[in-house]
């Protein structure tokens, strides 16, 4: 999964396209999502007719749709074309909200605590980062690592010899080069190049737990204007969440099912899991939003965005967009709030109201 901002010209027009989402009453809907761990259970949920069952409870359908390629599933989003997706923080905030859709981060699944990792080849530390190139997915959250790796040793990107823009599928196959010397990437890549003798993992998501948030973000007027969408999808949700925290056999054979679909076994899997931070529990997800340490997350991200030219299109600072946090707390521009974390429906899961 390439979690990548990108935020283009083409996201901006198609989001102002004749075919884009409006706000009205109506019982179909469609989410996307793409492999990664912390996603997986969206494709179980409408495999195993969770996702169904808790439609029909309000009325309505929901379809699931897997999307190869991440970057196409938000600019699908972003184009109207589906009312919710799976995402990360920063992903959402320069592709549609930087675009002008207004979203609502409807539930906050998980933050990587580990998946992602800045990898050296061979003996030292961050500090020998200096003066050499580094390979990784530009713009991506292996960019926001680097970026965060090397503030905490006093470096900044102009001290590498460069960063080298390389696919995710790629990756692997680069690192067992000469020329590679350090990349940046993400599970299940950074498992398998962990594996090589020469791996040396110097800086991890772990060390700045929080901020690598992946989510599944919908249309707010969309929501809005159809509360039971949310009360639906929220629902199901934290229904695989209890099912997959346990070690029962209904918990082991839907880890299992998600394990097969995104390319490996089940000892694979939980390994992942391990290194993501997932709220299995509402109230767990709640409490992270309502959390103080939110909003300079989010600054520290719109900054980032914004340096690199990719904080929506002609973004004139880093407050460009507003964004809006329970409490009515908002950071960014007030009259440009385009990204809301409303707990509203997670409480309801974790108050059993739904």
């Amino acid at each position: 999964m390439t979690r990548l901002a990108l935020a283009t010209t083409t996201a901006l027009s198609l989001a102002l396209s004749p075919g884009f989402a409006t706000a009205q009453e109506r019982t179909e809907f469609r989410v996307a999502w793409s492999i990664y761990v912390g996603w997986m259970p969206w494709g179980y949920l409408e495999e195993s007719g969770i996702m169904d069952a808790w439609a029909e409870r309000y009325g309505i359908d929901v379809e699931i749709v897997q999307i190869n390629d991440y970057v196409e599933s938000i600019n699908l989003y972003t184009a109207g074309e589906f009312d919710g997706v799976s995402v990360t923080n920063m992903d959402t905030l320069s592709i549609p909200s930087g675009s002008g859709v207004d979203t609502t981060a409807l539930i906050v699944g998980d933050f990587s605590n580990g998946n992602d990792a800045v990898i050296l080849k061979g003996e030292g530390g961050l500090a020998d980062l200096a003066g050499m190139p580094v390979n990784l997915v530009e713009l991506s959250v292996s960019h926001y690592l680097l970026a965060r790796a090397l503030e905490s040793v006093g470096l900044e990107e102009r001290d590498l010899a460069g960063v080298i823009n390389t696919s995710d599928a790629d990756m692997i196959a680069a690192f067992q080069t000469d020329d590679v010397q350090a990349v940046v990437t993400w599970n299940p890549l950074v498992s398998t190049i962990a594996e090589d003798p020469a791996a040396n993992i110097l800086f991890t998501s772990a060390d700045i737990p929080g901020e690598i948030i992946d989510m599944m973000v919908v249309n707010t007027e969309v929501l809005e204007a159809n509360p039971d969408f949310g009360r639906a999808l929220v629902g199901a949700w934290y229904e695989l969440m209890a099912i997959m925290s346990s070690d029962t056999p209904e918990g082991v054979a839907a880890r299992t099912a998600m394990a097969e679909a995104s390319g490996t076994d089940l000892a694979g899997y939980d390994a992942q899991l391990a290194s993501t931070q997932m709220f299995w529990d509402a109230a767990d997800a709640v409490a992270f939003v309502e959390s103080a340490e939110l909003p300079e997350t989010m600054v520290s991200v719109a900054e980032f965005l914004f340096e690199r030219g990719i904080l929506g299109e002609g973004a004139p600072s880093a407050d460009f967009v507003g964004i809006e946090y329970p409490g009515g707390v908002v950071t960014g521009d007030p009259a440009n709030i385009q990204l809301r974390f409303d707990p509203t429906y997670m409480q309801m899961a974790a108050d059993g109201a739904l």
